[in-house]
């Protein structure tokens, strides 16, 4: 059962910091409509309606943290990755919106030009 199982959850504070360190990939399972208009630095996107834990990549050293835009999605993505038997670290608690929130930078698309810009 999907819902019963205690996802482990990271700050945005802690995800920055262990990116930094190269010792996780940050994995996106928003949709691309909402990754093209506003992601995380070095995020990775594997959404959630066509996830496939076994496609998640697996680079010496690094554990897969995951991520959406409030949590929801991303604790949905790790119960399927463990009923999968794939090894995940755990998820951002908040998404991208606490990670906004904990002024960390974003890249954002300007919808009017489509220039592609950081924001903090």
């Amino acid at each position: 059962m999907f819902g019963s199982r205690k996802v482990p959850t990271e700050t945005p504070r802690d995800v920055h910091d262990a990116m930094t360190r190269g010792e996780v990939i940050l994995i996106d399972v928003r949709e691309p409509n909402e990754y093209a208009v506003e992601r995380i630095h070095g995020a990775l996107l594997f959404p959630l309606s066509t996830f496939d834990p076994a496609s998640l990549p697996d680079e010496f050293g690094k554990q897969v943290v995951l991520q959406c835009g409030s949590g929801k999605r991303s604790e949905m993505a790790y119960n399927k990755a463990v009923a999968a038997g794939v090894k995940v670290r755990g998820h951002m608690g908040g998404g991208i919106m606490a990670w906004k929130a904990a002024g960390l930078p974003v890249i954002v698309t300007d919808p009017s030009s489509g220039v592609i810009r950081d924001r903090n």
